[in-house]
């Protein structure tokens, strides 16, 4: 029977070893791994909307369905304030009962008739974080926020690679002056001025979610395409692509199945750093106001707020400080990666 140790391990596996033992990239992706999925429930633990309602012997769940404020009869309009029903149903003490979230406070919500004092107001016991210049809960919007920018990170990147990637993959292997023409065409579109092209179309646009991911990515896919153009320049030379010619392979196979996978390295050690670059974009844009719409949960909105009157200390504190972890998380990410594929790195693990 094979030992174990004298098993061959195939290279990504190796990679992954490599990646495991690196210990703050490996830590870091599962810590950002947990905190992106739970962003995606946050409703659960943090927001305005009860749980559960219990109300003359009926249950409602607000957190997944809208109910006037005459469902409960405290109103004829809107939307019931369901901390103000929770401290009714106290004060009743006839059965009926509201479960709030942990942190009863959505990223979106006014809370100028709450608040103690003119807003922005400073961290107390009831908003850990203060509040913004709108009397907007901070720790819930940086929470939310957090959703906002890692997605936008993560989206720009993954369709801007792709991109990238097939573009740099056609000029490698096509060659000659397809390729030249290409790379001329790649260098002309490069030159144009983001930030210009940026303020003119939210001047005629109102920039969502969407709009910005466009925009970012038709700027950030040229990049990438450099360096999977030299990969598979590199690759389609070595011996086995010619053995593949040879025994009357297909070039869209061969192209598929091993030129291209081959050739992703620059595409997996890049990522992380691109998805970083992109939350920066993103924040850069906000802060300079063609970002997301108001009021749409920013960092880069709540850091704006911030450095307009510095006095409003926890404006700026806390949002760099939620930025500055998890951008350090996504770089430790990418420094794990390049590492473990980094063949001088790599090349003595089994």
């Amino acid at each position: 029977m094979m030992n174990e140790a004298n098993k061959s391990i195939s290279p990504l596996r190796k990679k992954w070893r490599k990646f495991k033992s690196i210990k703050r990239g490996y830590y870091s992706l599962q810590v950002l791994i947990f905190c992106y999925m739970l962003s995606f429930i946050l409703p659960l633990f943090a927001g305005k909307d009860a749980l559960v309602v219990k109300f003359n012997g009926q249950y409602y769940f607000p957190v997944l369905k809208y109910y006037p404020a005459s469902e409960f009869g405290i109103g004829s309009h809107g939307e019931a304030n369901y901390r103000y029903l929770k401290k009714e149903f106290e004060n009743r003490n006839s059965g009926d009962f509201v479960l709030m979230p942990v942190y009863p406070y959505g990223p979106l919500e006014n809370l100028l008739d709450e608040v103690n004092g003119v807003p922005p107001t400073p961290p107390s016991a009831e908003h850990v974080l203060g509040t913004d210049d709108r009397a907007r809960d901070v720790l819930s919007r940086l929470l939310y926020g957090f959703n906002t920018s890692l997605s936008f990170g993560i989206f720009v990147t993954l369709i801007s690679f792709l991109i990238g990637t097939a573009a740099g993959a056609v000029l490698g292997y096509k060659g000659g002056l397809f390729d030249s023409y290409g790379q001329r065409l790649i260098e002309i579109w490069s030159t144009l001025p983001f930030l210009f092209i940026v303020i003119i179309i939210s001047s005629l646009f109102q920039p969502d979610f969407i709009l910005l991911s466009v925009i970012l990515t038709i700027f950030g896919w040229m990049g990438i395409s450099y360096y999977v153009r030299a990969e598979v320049y590199r690759e389609k030379s070595l011996d086995y692509v010619l053995s593949s010619y040879s025994a009357g392979t297909g070039i869209t196979k061969i192209l598929f199945k091993h030129i291209i996978p081959n050739s992703l390295t620059p595409v997996l050690s890049f990522a992380p750093f691109a998805v970083a670059a992109n939350i920066m974009s993103l924040i850069s844009l906000d802060f300079l106001g063609f970002g997301l719409p108001p009021p749409e949960p920013s960092w880069g909105e709540m850091l704006s707020q911030g450095l307009r009157d510095m006095s409003r200390w926890w404006l700026v504190v806390f949002p760099l400080a939620v930025q500055f972890l998890t951008l350090l998380a996504i770089v430790f990410i990418g420094e794990g990666i390049r590492k473990a594929f980094d063949p001088k790195e790599n090349s003595g693990i089994i």
